[in-house]
């Protein structure tokens, strides 16, 4: 398969991704563009059918090699499911990944690079450079982004990261502690064990983030320890949790790290009852709110159809 380089493929997939049966206006994605600093990134929002204002979810993809295919891990095809249960969605493609490559290096490439070239404790101060620094920034203008559409309630917008996106989250829940739950997939999977200060510092941030948190992995990740790590200390804590590990999916830890992906039933249920519960029974404020303003992290341009 060749690189993705266009939204066009992008909505294509998704679209032919989406649930049979669905009322049209959540099957059509629409494209943004948004401003993180000087980047001008791009990515799919997904609305439910009716007026709004919507609880929305902000999905924060794992770390991708600059111009790899997405493929069967495009995170936009988790839109529609979203929609269908009444949330309003935004995948950010950070820089240099999918529609948003010519952008800058990928994070997944950075962090190849620092390993290939100075070895583990390099790609480890990368990984954490970029989840307290350019990273954080252009998901901060992602969310400030989603919270600023006329049909989603500002106040009601949860976070759901993927992998390298999952530590991610944890970063951005305790940069912004008016999120109210963050669903976790995989998070830190395959870094937790080479980094002892990743370990730290995720530790530090759950302790600082006032979000619930629902930590998801297969039996067969890369690793569970993340999640039952984690677990752990917001319960030391008294903080908000739920840990579930699925049975293995998949052949490969590939596959079951992909789980977010790759086998939505098996988790749909329990994360809209997450949801549901820590999001969507909020009572919606008016749009004078605010949290809806612009933080200095990043700027959100206007969408582009």
């Amino acid at each position: 398969m060749k690189p993705v380089h266009s939204l066009f493929y992008l909505l294509a997939l998704s679209a032919a991704s989406a649930p049979s049966g669905l009322p049209q206006e959540t099957i059509l994605p629409d494209t943004v563009v948004i401003r993180s600093g000087t980047l001008q990134l791009h990515g799919v929002r997904w609305r439910p059918a009716g007026k709004g204002p919507f609880p929305a979810v902000l999905i924060n993809h794992g770390g991708y090699r600059t111009a790899e295919p997405l493929g069967s891990d495009d995170p936009s095809i988790l839109g529609p499911l979203f929609a269908k249960h009444g949330y309003a969605s935004l995948v950010l493609f950070r820089r240099g990944v999918g529609p948003s490559v010519g952008t800058g290096p990928a994070d997944g490439e950075l962090l190849a690079q620092a390993l290939a070239s100075h070895g583990q404790a390099a790609r480890n101060r990368v990984q954490l450079e970029l989840l307290e620094g350019e990273a954080l920034n252009e998901v901060v203008a992602g969310l400030a982004y989603l919270r600023s559409l006329s049909y989603v309630d500002g106040t009601r917008v949860a976070v759901l990261g993927h992998s390298f996106g999952g530590s991610l989250s944890i970063f951005l829940a305790a940069h912004d502690s008016t999120i109210p739950a963050v669903v976790l997939f995989g998070a830190a999977a395959a870094s937790w064990g080479p980094s002892p200060e990743l370990q730290q510092r995720l530790r530090s941030a759950v302790r600082r983030a006032k979000a619930a948190m629902l930590f998801i992995h297969a039996a067969n990740d890369y690793s569970v320890t993340p999640g039952t790590a984690l677990a752990a200390e917001l319960h030391r804590v008294g903080s908000s949790r739920q840990l579930k590990i699925y049975p293995a999916f998949g052949t490969t830890t590939r596959e079951g790290h992909n789980l977010v992906f790759r086998s939505p039933n098996t988790w749909e249920a329990e994360v809209f009852a997450f949801l549901d519960a820590k999001v969507k029974t909020m009572i919606p404020q008016p749009r004078h709110n605010p949290h809806l303003q612009q933080t200095g992290a990043g700027a959100a341009a206007r969408s582009r159809s």
